[in-house]
């Protein structure tokens, strides 16, 4: 009776003691929330201020209040969902294309050790090529629709996504893809079973970068020549000198970003819900 009744009276306690490092996580979560918000509000609330009182010049700078007016008359007149919707398709078609052709390029070179070495060298070269510089010759080859704004984004998305996935790649516990060949395991079974869940987290980070890129791909080769688009709002409205127009752009962009990049989050913590989840990720997100 005497150990049941102790074995019983210590369950509570684990209980409680696994219990305490998720309440932690949560209240740091909430803090991390609450200063990020308050962060937020002083820069707006000194920048209104500074506007409102001279001290920051209108004219090279705007103010948060003619920016969030300018954002609700482009949404309430409809003006920008369709420069929205042409900025948004490019950004995703160079993200999806990027981000398969650098994982594919990632798989395959972390695997063929000879075929790495080999294309070492020009890998180096191509990701040491100023990006603006291409952006022109893609509207050479490809005119001012969509795809000269996805290739420029491609070329920003997949050496990121490459070299995450490279290094995720490499970086497998060999001890477990020995134990995965002596148990019969395939090179596709150790793609899919080994190598891709390893690599997940180091993907996954890539992507976090990626989707900003693939949005500043897209604008920058609107911004250079296109007839539709965000970049192309932004860039009219920088040609008579509306700040106000371009800061309201630039806000509407950071808002499209933040909003795919939770989803990308969101992707993220479904596929690696087996990953045991410390103290440190629940604050982070």
């Amino acid at each position: 009776m005497s150990d049941r009744r102790s074995s019983t009276s210590t369950e509570p306690d684990e209980t409680v003691a696994k219990a305490q490092p998720v309440n932690k996580g949560r209240q740091r979560a909430v803090l991390v929330r609450t200063a990020q918000i308050l962060l937020a509000v002083v820069l707006i609330a000194g920048w209104e201020i500074g506007a409102n009182t001279g001290a920051i010049d209108t004219f090279f700078f705007s103010q948060p209040s003619a920016i969030a007016q300018q954002v609700i008359t482009w949404f309430v007149e409809g003006s920008i969902w369709e420069h929205l919707r042409i900025t948004l398709v490019e950004a995703l078609l160079a993200l999806v294309i990027g981000t398969a052709a650098g994982l594919g390029f990632g798989f395959l070179l972390a695997r063929v050790e000879l075929l790495a070495q080999i294309l070492d060298p020009y890998i180096k070269v191509l990701n040491s090529l100023p990006r603006v510089v291409l952006a022109p010759i893609f509207l050479l080859w490809f005119g001012l629709g969509i795809w000269s704004k996805v290739a420029f984004g491609v070329t920003l998305v997949f050496f990121i996504v490459f070299f995450n996935t490279y290094q995720g790649v490499r970086e497998v516990n060999r001890v477990l893809v020995d134990n995965a060949r002596m148990l019969g395991a395939t090179e596709s079974q150790l793609l899919r079973h080994v190598f891709l869940p390893s690599a997940l987290s180091w993907i996954f980070s890539s992507l976090h970068v990626s989707v900003g890129f693939a949005i500043v791909g897209a604008v920058v080769g609107e911004y250079l020549g296109s007839s539709a688009g965000v970049g192309f709002l932004i860039s009219q409205a920088e040609g008579v000198f509306d700040t106000t127009a371009v800061f309201a752009g630039m806000v509407v962009l950071s808002v499209v970003v933040l909003i795919i990049d939770t989803v990308v989050h969101r992707v993220e913590r479904y596929l690696l819900r087996w990953r045991p989840t410390g103290a440190a990720d629940t604050g982070a997100n």
